[in-house]
């Protein structure tokens, strides 16, 4: 193919450039018989290759998928040679014409044809890989991070990261029919208290200084309400330094919101109606109204803020119908409560005592696990025969509506802590009994949560949310009685899908002198309260609209969506569990040169 000419006329002189052709026509994954016979150029890296004598085939891969290349022996033999050579990740060009494919693969979309190579390039050799580039790979986790560059190119990753960018242009282009604008705010802001830990940035400029990473935009959006501009989102970076988990990474991202002049009922709609358009979208499926559960409620039926409603288990309280019956472990303990797993009487032994140790483990903390069987017979089997009739059973079944077959298990202790326990052996028998399903997805709204939650270490109240939460109306006149602060309930909802928290807001307080009471009650002084949040404060003495938000975990968002238990996965740079970067090695030393610029002094271990 000869290169291709363009003359641009410019004041009358003609200019001849030279453009070089593309590497490429077309991409690994786009070709089918419809272009048989078409010589093309398809460029990639060398997935596998197999060496049949008289032929070898190359499994040519790119982002777009994989096409086979075929070298002949007979026709080309300089060719076959120049490809029995070639390494797993060399990267090639390879140029030929169309063919019909004898063997078909109806697991490739371009399984129909292969290129018979007319000319191969070597656009760069590569070294033998350390895992294999597939789409299960044999390396382990801490080797794959090591390398990530090259797990990037495996096929499970690269959709991952493509359902990512598709989220996010389903969620721009959504939120910007509805006006709003995307306005970014700063990365270096300065450092408050409440929250998680910040990681912190010194200033050359300004020794013994240092700037924070935002947790979130959430001050600086609420600026931009004082400002004027309405509807404000932003895919925000944020930064938390905290202990890690499978949901959790020290840098994350936030589809960060925020409204003027609404109330709580126009923001769960306008981001229920996103949640809805992404649903659909991305997975095809259409909901009505999401199901709303205040708090209160959330904590007594499922022991969690955010359930899992995508299959029943209600709890139980059983404190009218075990108490008063010689068992000291019930009659002592502030509540009994049970779920009925459904059609489960038939567990063996074995089976039990897995779900008492389960219970038993120092995460989840309780003493032990009492269970009703309800035979199909009409009978009961307990562990607790001895202290309950017959007839206590069948009383105890039949709150609990259960039927024959059922298997009641109940656990009890102090409210809050037998809630939480019996949250987790919830969820772990959804997860056994294969009710906790990754490709059905259950949305729900929390709402009216505690403004205040009060911790028993430091004996005393912190925000539930953050001290810009306004309080119900109704329950707003209570900051002025310390002895009903913990009745309080906060102008907050939480979004829910499948059991997790994606997203969270509030209507916020606009008004200085309430905004001066909230700190006062969180312990601040004037004069803190002053120099933490002092431009904060100065601009609602300029005329603050009402105004409320709500932030998505955007990367939890995605795996959710994407069926995986891990928001690393949805990360192109994740961190590992220890918050390393293991392929830059980071965090890592400075020179002294730079901390001495910095104004700063590493303190020995010992003189700590």
């Amino acid at each position: 193919m000869e290169p291709l000419f363009v003359v641009f006329l410019q004041s009358g002189i003609t200019e001849k450039y030279i453009i070089k052709i593309m590497y490429r026509t077309n991409t690994c994954g786009e070709l089918n018989l419809q272009n048989a016979g078409q010589t093309v150029t398809l460029c990639g890296w060398l997935q596998r290759s197999r060496d049949l004598g008289g032929m070898t085939f190359i499994d040519l891969r790119d982002r777009y998928g994989i096409t086979q290349l075929v070298f002949n022996m007979e026709t080309r033999p300089d060719l076959c040679e120049k490809a029995r050579k070639l390494g797993r990740e060399y990267v090639l060009q390879a140029t030929g014409k169309v063919a019909e494919r004898s063997n078909k693969n109806p697991k490739m979309p371009t399984g129909e044809i292969e290129i018979l190579v007319e000319e191969l390039n070597i656009l760069n050799p590569a070294k033998t890989p350390p895992f294999t580039i597939e789409e299960h790979s044999d390396g382990g986790d801490d080797l794959r991070m090591k390398y990530r560059y090259l797990d990037l190119r495996r096929t499970p990753v690269m959709r991952n990261l493509e359902l990512r960018h598709r989220i996010a242009m389903l969620t721009r282009n959504y939120l910007s029919d509805l006006h709003f604008l995307e306005i970014e705010t700063p990365c270096l802001i300065k450092s408050t208290p409440e929250g998680a830990r910040d990681f912190v940035v010194p200033s050359r400029m300004n020794p013994g200084q240092f700037y924070a990473l935002p947790q979130s935009p959430q001050q600086y959006k609420q600026l931009l309400m004082v400002a004027g501009y309405d509807r404000y989102f932003q895919l925000a970076r944020c930064f938390r330094d905290e202990d890690l988990r499978a949901d959790r990474q020290p840098e994350f991202t936030q589809i960060d919101c925020e409204m003027s002049f609404v109330e709580q009922e126009d923001v769960l709609q306008t981001f229920e109606g996103l949640l809805k358009h992404i649903l659909k979208e991305v997975k095809g499926l259409e909901f009505g109204a999401f199901p709303r559960i205040t708090w209160n409620d959330a904590m007594k039926y499922y022991g969690s803020d955010k359930p899992d409603i995508r299959f029943g288990m209600k709890f139980i309280e059983l404190n009218d119908v075990v108490k008063g019956k010689g068992f000291g472990v019930f009659d002592n303990a502030e509540l009994v409560v049970g779920i009925c797993a459904e059609g489960c009487a038939e567990y063996t032994r074995k089976q039990l005592d897995a779900l008492t140790d389960f219970v038993k483990r120092p995460q989840i903390g309780a003493s032990g696990l009492v269970y009703i069987r309800c035979n199909g017979d009409g009978s009961f089997k307990s562990s607790v025969d001895k202290f309950y009739t017959p007839e206590d059973l069948q009383r105890i079944a039949e709150h609990c509506n259960a039927k024959a077959g059922d298997l009641i298990l109940v656990l009890c202790g102090e409210k809050m802590k037998v809630r939480k326990q019996l949250s987790e052996l919830r969820l772990e028998m959804g997860s056994r009994l294969g009710l906790r399903k990754p490709d059905e997805f259950a949305p729900l709204w929390v709402i009216d949560f505690p403004l205040l939650e009060w911790d028993e270490e430091t004996q005393r109240y912190y925000a539930m949310h953050h001290p810009f939460t306004a309080p119900h109306p109704e329950d707003a006149p209570l900051l002025d009685q310390p002895e009903r602060w913990g009745d309080i309930r906060a102008n907050a909802y939480d979004i829910v899908l499948n059991g997790n928290e994606i997203g969270g807001g509030s209507i916020r307080i606009h008004n200085r002198d309430m905004q001066n009471k909230m700190f006062h009650t969180l312990g601040f002084t004037d004069e803190k309260a002053q120099e933490q949040f002092g431009f904060l404060m100065g601009a609602f003495e300029y005329g603050a609209p009402p105004h409320a938000g709500l932030a998505f975990g955007f990367d939890r968002l995605c795996a959710i969506l994407g069926e995986a238990d891990s928001i690393r996965d949805f990360i192109a740079f994740p961190k590992n569990n220890a918050g390393r970067d293991m392929m830059a090695d980071a965090p890592s030393p400075i020179s002294n040169e730079q901390l001495d610029e910095l104004a700063i002094r590493l303190v020995p271990q010992e003189e700590k």
